[in-house]
């Protein structure tokens, strides 16, 4: 497989095989299912998205799935992971958005991969505009300008974008002046006992500043305490997701009139 460098980052550019694998949706293994996490909205007080979570066949934890993808397989799991997401979603009745995380170092050329999510959200009635696509947990941003390469064609198709993590060392301002996502979520780092820390307080205060002036929406994920809540509300921070106010349920959503908030 030929590789094109860009920058300090190689990037692996898909052979017409690997294509066929990615369009044909080849089969996995080994199964999954998801949970979802939902994202509220504590100012409209009803649910903004879901994030799916990956988890095992009967709810086992995201570990024991993605200890089995390998450099060979990860293609076809990003792939999978996204017609899974749609399908359970559309099973669910999920009204909100859905957030789907993917593999940025898996992708070879966006306006190709993205197309089995195209068919899966037309086959399953889901409408491109409510899918969300942000960057997984923990993957690192090898080439910040390819990842606004990609997020740049799903935007042009409809789709909506996030940066997960921010402020976490991989996912910061460089990354931003790049460019602008629709969403970014401050890594759970910023948030905890935010209440307590006066620079948390400051950093989050002025991320979100900026992400005003940019028209980005700014998501506080890992919220576990009242207070913590408390604290992001007087920010200006009214996109809430965490135990607080809901675990992630395995093959289910809330909807809005689910919604318990601890103000």
């Amino acid at each position: 497989m030929k590789q094109i460098y860009l920058g300090n980052h190689s990037q692996h550019v898909q052979s017409e095989e690997s294509c066929t694998v990615c369009r044909d949706g080849a089969q996995l293994d080994f199964d999954f299912s998801y949970a979802f996490q939902p994202i509220i909205d504590i100012r409209a007080r009803r649910v903004f998205a879901h994030e799916a979570l990956i988890r095992g066949p009967g709810g086992e934890s995201a570990l024991s799935v993605l200890e089995r993808v390998t450099p060979a397989n990860r293609y076809q799991f990003d792939q999978a992971c996204r017609v899974r997401a749609i399908k359970t979603a559309s099973s669910l009745g999920m009204q909100s958005k859905l957030s789907i995380n993917f593999l940025p170092n898996a992708i070879y050329r966006p306006e190709v991969c993205i197309s089995t999510t195209l068919r899966a959200a037309e086959t399953y009635g889901f409408p491109v505009e409510k899918i969300i696509f942000e960057t997984v947990e923990g993957e690192r941003i090898d080439d910040g300008k390819w990842l606004a390469e990609v997020f740049r064609e799903y935007q042009r198709i409809g789709f909506s974008t996030a940066i997960d993590d921010f402020g976490a060392g991989y996912a910061g301002l460089n990354l931003l002046a790049d460019f602008q996502p629709d969403i970014i979520k401050l890594d759970m780092g910023l948030i905890r006992d935010v209440d307590k820390r006066k620079t948390n307080r400051v950093i989050i205060a002025a991320v979100a500043g900026i992400c005003a002036e940019l028209g980005i929406k700014v998501v506080a994920e890992g919220v576990e305490t009242r207070d913590e809540l408390l604290c992001l509300r007087d920010i200006g921070v009214e996109l809430i997701q965490g135990y607080l106010l809901s675990k992630p349920l395995f093959e289910g959503c809330i909807a809005d009139a689910d919604i318990v908030l601890p103000l």
